[in-house]
């Protein structure tokens, strides 16, 4: 039988106590809407609780309150909040030195100041993207290509570390973007360009008589040493410029790099030293983009994790555009007459990554 409160209830239409007589079923959000909209247009007087002692009853039942909006399930509270959860998870950004930590050539307390650093002063080594026109009237792109094409040659016929030809390439740029040179002399800055790159980077350096040997004679050994003087000079003895291969080598440890991956963008990244429109962006973002175009052609799919965007500070979208450019120049590395880097990394040292085929989805 009903109560006299519960019959004045339904019969006057109090929608409050309405509300509160909905306890003991599920609520709805249709039912909890309404209830919402209802309470906007109340006013705070009738919003306020009441004080009677049944009232009070009713809601420290814990069985009897509401449930809320949000948890409203046949599962439990807490199983939704796990589900939520679940949800909104976010892929954790990796340490990649907590491994090195006993290892100190990692300097794990200082690699993070160091490549802060690096990013920092990375712009102090580039030059201009349109220094070919502007400072050079004999020679052009496409012999910078033909020279940069052979040194990765000579590069690898005198087992020089990787460093020495990244550096190589800086100074011959930097150097070409202040001083005008003829064509019958860019081979020569070339040859004194890893002269010094190696007394940079080596323990063994070619003596000035391999250089001689390397040009076929072509030019002399006085000949060498003044190119060297004069490049030293125009460069202010500025050797210490972080290159793309210093990146490199710390985004591969944030991809979490096996030795397929680590040939494979050392593939691609030799491919765009090659390519003076690659000029215009900075080592970091080129070594990052080598890194991201490598993964998706040994995995045939766009990956680029959290921790790979956390090191690198570049977005998977930020490289898209360089990354097709990449691919393009990965299809016909084979093709035509600059085939230096291909044969290089088409052989067992390198794990045969110039036979890759090129992640063509990219450009669809």
């Amino acid at each position: 039988m009903l109560n006299k409160r519960a019959l004045s209830s339904h019969a006057n239409g109090n929608d409050e106590n309405n509300a509160v007589s909905q306890v003991h079923r599920p609520m709805t959000r249709k039912l909890a809407a309404q209830i919402a909209n209802k309470k906007q247009c109340f006013p705070e007087d009738v919003l306020k609780p009441k004080e009677s002692s049944e009232s009070f009853k009713i809601f420290e039942d814990d069985e009897a309150q509401p449930v809320p909006m949000a948890l409203e399930t046949t599962e439990s509270p807490k199983d939704h909040m796990e589900v939520e959860m679940e949800d909104i998870f976010e892929e954790p950004v990796l340490d990649i030195d907590s491994s090195d930590t006993n290892n100190t050539l990692a300097v794990v307390e200082y690699v993070a100041d160091l490549y802060a650093h690096y990013r920092k002063t990375e712009s102090f080594g580039m030059v201009s993207p349109s220094y070919m026109v502007a400072q050079q009237s004999d020679i052009n792109e496409k012999m910078r290509a033909i020279l940069i094409d052979w040194l990765i040659e000579v590069h690898h016929k005198f087992d020089l570390q990787h460093e020495t030809l990244f550096l190589t390439v800086n100074l011959i740029d930097r150097f070409l973007a202040k001083q005008n040179v003829v064509r019958k002399k860019l081979q020569l800055v070339g040859l004194v360009a890893m002269l010094l790159a190696c007394k940079y980077e080596e323990v063994s350096v070619p003596v000035v008589d391999d250089l001689i040997f390397i040009s076929d004679k072509a030019y002399s050994r006085s000949e060498i040493l003044e190119m060297e003087k004069l490049m030293l000079n125009t460069l202010e003895f500025n050797m210490s410029v972080p290159t793309a291969y210093v990146f490199l080598k710390r985004y591969l440890k944030a991809a979490q790099s096996d030795s397929k991956l680590e040939q494979m963008a050392s593939y691609l990244i030799e491919l765009c030293l090659v390519e003076y429109e690659m000029v215009k962006f900075a080592p970091s973002f080129l070594a990052a983009v080598t890194v991201y175009t490598a993964q998706c052609s040994l995995y045939g799919f766009k990956q680029w994790s959290k921790t790979c965007e956390w090191h690198t500070n570049y977005s998977e979208h930020q490289l898209l555009e360089c990354s097709r450019m990449i691919v393009g120049y990965h299809e016909k590395a084979g093709t035509g007459r600059l085939t230096g880097a291909y044969r290089k990394y088409n052989i067992s040292k390198f794990g045969y990554a110039a036979k890759c085929e090129p992640a063509k989805f990219m450009l669809t």
